[in-house]
């Protein structure tokens, strides 16, 4: 055996897990939601996708025993052709506080963006949102992905995190605040975010106080001429629209108008 490949183990076969957490995407492509396809695009496209084929097939034929998501990582373990389970993991870089910010002020101004948060959807646009922001929701550089196997194979993603990586999407289809909280926020710390943002009052415009205090109070001689301003006695049954009750044959309305008219020259006198 030649002295680099020392390492290698004798058989390839993985041995068979009973327990596994295997692909439900036992054919075709993984990933049924665009944005679980979207993450396995933003891997491909950074020139990821030719290694995944044989991960593909650890994550259909359920070699991965445990995987956990957290606030930047994703740890899991795979079973491969040795005993000892692979140790994987998967970084990515959490959004600040302010930039979390930003995202749900925008949001939050959206009523569609809301409604499809609220179902547990993201909305088709949240890229736009996070763009706006000088974010990138997928990432689009190898540069903000960290990924470690404790195998020997020296290629990255190895089967086992691409295994992993299919998982993940499939992950997202069921729950894409996953995504979110992969990010750096979960689902309720963002719907909390997304309320306070609607409840915070705007500052009203400086400029306009100013303007308003000078003529608060009011003067003598512009205060007789808005008091002047004065509603019709009957004005308010105009407010009701057509009523469909009818006395003697004619509108309700029609009776009640005199006797508007008649307290109100009682309040006069």
């Amino acid at each position: 055996m030649p002295d680099d490949e020392w390492w290698r183990d004798k058989s390839t076969k993985a041995i068979p897990v009973e327990d596994g957490i295997r692909a439900s995407t036992q054919r075709g492509d993984i990933g049924r939601t665009w944005w679980s396809r979207r993450f396995i695009e933003s891997l491909e496209a950074l020139g990821l996708g030719g290694r995944f084929e044989r991960g593909r097939r650890y994550a259909r034929a359920g070699q991965v025993l445990s995987m956990s998501l957290s606030t930047s990582i994703v740890m899991a373990q795979v079973q491969g052709s040795r005993e000892e389970p692979y140790r994987v993991r998967i970084g990515i870089k959490a959004f600040t506080e302010p930039e979390w910010y930003e995202v749900e002020k925008a949001l939050a101004g959206q009523a569609l963006f809301r409604a499809k948060l609220l179902a547990g959807e993201l909305p088709q646009d949240i890229e736009d949102v996070f763009a706006r922001a000088g974010l990138r929701l997928f990432p689009d550089s190898a540069r903000e992905l960290s990924m470690d196997c404790s195998c020997p194979d020296w290629e990255v993603p190895c089967k086992h995190l691409a295994a992993i990586c299919y998982l993940l999407a499939e992950s997202f289809d069921a729950d894409p605040f996953e995504i979110l909280a992969w990010r750096g926020r979960g689902r309720q710390q963002l719907l909390d975010g997304l309320r306070g943002s609607l409840l915070q009052p705007e500052a009203p415009h400086e400029d306009a106080l100013v303007d308003v205090l000078d003529d608060f109070w009011g003067s003598p001689v512009t205060a007789p001429a808005v008091a002047s301003v004065r509603a019709a006695p009957d004005a308010v049954l105009d407010q009701l629209g057509p009523l469909p009750l009818t006395v003697g044959g004619r509108p309700l309305v029609e009776w009640l108008r005199p006797a508007y008219r008649a307290l109100a020259d009682t309040d006069e006198q």
